[in-house]
């Protein structure tokens, strides 16, 4: 069964997360990805990762997180031949992924100005950390300064830990999946209208994009939002607690829900104490509820507490590291991960978190080696093998 971008073809010119990340969402929906890296090195993800020995073979685990399914065309968009290639490439492309600095691409002259009159139909996307335009646009983009100047780090934590870095590169993320569905939607009106358009993506805007409750508090009410480190500010009790034996999280936000954990705890007279009558006023008396509620879980464990919650309709769920949830029946049930076995060390691999019918949306195949596909792709371009040789040992490819 085919999958919703199949027969779509990307070059991805992206490196370390925010592109391929984009581009990797594209693959999961059947695209075609070409990537494009430098001749020797690579993106720079094919060295770093947690597996030393798999680092030095440029097959680093960050870069084979968000690559799988990808083909590799080694290119040096400095040499004016190596252009040529890719703007032959262009030509036959539905979209071109960078996350260069602003001005990058155009001094190499490959912008969307560009390579859409060699393509009218080119969806060109630019993921950067600000921008194209405006004045932080030349400043390089890494996550934990996104984090930071986002306000992200500011409402993470709590009065005495913030401000705190969340603990994976969501900015990064944020701005890969932001990129991928403004894609999407360029290319429709590609397809139907015949006409591509630039995307301007900005790590920073994206990741404001989803701090939507916290940014409207703010422009909509004056409310200046501050760490509570793991309470929730829209209701109380919601949160997280101790148990006998790990900790378990309740979000206990509307009325009804509470008064069955009152319930439930064996505690109704909560319902009606003066001090929790209504949502408002047990958001005012957090710390009180608080302390109510965590004497009686601590007389039994997460996972019995979490089940008798789910039964009696109030949200609950344990605290789980990586390992916990990756190896939860839940996810590997649902297909969650694909493995590869390679010659190079097998490849394990997540999805993208979504399910589609009458097709699987998992990457077809294990990240490639570096300049896997260069040869093959060539060829395709009409170049003899002579030539190919003579572009290899000049260092165009």
């Amino acid at each position: 069964m085919t999958l919703p971008l199949s027969g779509i073809r990307v070059l991805d010119v992206t490196n370390v997360l925010a592109g391929p990340f984009c581009s990797y969402q594209l693959v999961l929906m059947g695209a075609e990805v070409i990537k494009i890296e430098q001749p020797g090195t690579g993106d720079l993800a094919r060295r770093l990762g947690a597996d030393p020995a798999a680092a030095a073979r440029l097959m680093g685990a960050s870069f084979v997180a968000v690559n799988a399914g990808k083909q590799s065309v080694t290119l040096n968009l400095k040499d004016g031949e190596a252009k040529r290639i890719f703007q032959q490439l262009a030509a036959e492309a539905h979209v071109v992924i960078e996350n260069f600095r602003p001005g990058v691409m155009k001094r190499l002259g490959l912008d969307y100005e560009a390579l859409s009159k060699i393509n009218p139909r080119l969806v060109y996307c630019a993921v950067s950390g600000f921008g194209q335009d405006g004045p932080l646009a030349s400043r390089p983009a890494y996550d934990q300064v996104i984090q930071g100047m986002s306000g992200v780090m500011s409402v993470t934590g709590d009065q005495r830990s913030a401000p705190l870095r969340v603990g994976y590169p969501v900015c990064d993320t944020v701005g890969g999946m932001t990129a991928a569905f403004a894609i999407c939607a360029a290319l429709v009106e590609a397809l139907t209208r015949g006409r591509g358009r630039m995307v301007d993506v900005s790590m920073l805007e994206s990741t404001l994009a989803t701090m939507g409750w916290v940014v409207s508090n703010y422009l909509n009410a004056g409310t200046v939002p501050k760490p509570i480190g793991n309470e929730n500010f829209t209701a109380a009790p919601s949160g997280t607690f101790h148990t006998a034996d790990g900790l378990l999280n309740i979000a206990a936000n509307e009325t009804y829900q509470y008064e069955k954990l009152c319930d439930l705890l064996g505690r109704p007279e909560l319902k009606t104490d003066a001090r929790f009558a209504d949502r408002d006023i047990r958001k005012g008396n957090r710390d009180a509820i608080n302390r109510e509620i965590q004497q009686v879980l601590l007389t039994r464990g997460a996972a019995e507490w979490e089940q008798l919650m789910i039964e009696a309709g109030v949200p609950a769920g344990r605290v789980l590291s990586v390992p916990e949830i990756l190896a939860h029946p839940h996810v590997t049930g649902r297909r969650f991960i694909t493995k590869f076995d390679q010659s190079e060390g097998a490849q394990i691999l997540t999805g993208g978190g979504f399910r589609l019918s009458e097709a699987e949306a998992i990457p077809p195949g294990p990240a490639p080696l570096l300049s896997q596909h260069t040869e093959a792709w060539l060829q395709k371009l009409g170049y003899s093998d002579d030539k190919i040789q003579q572009l290899r040992a000049n260092g165009v490819i």
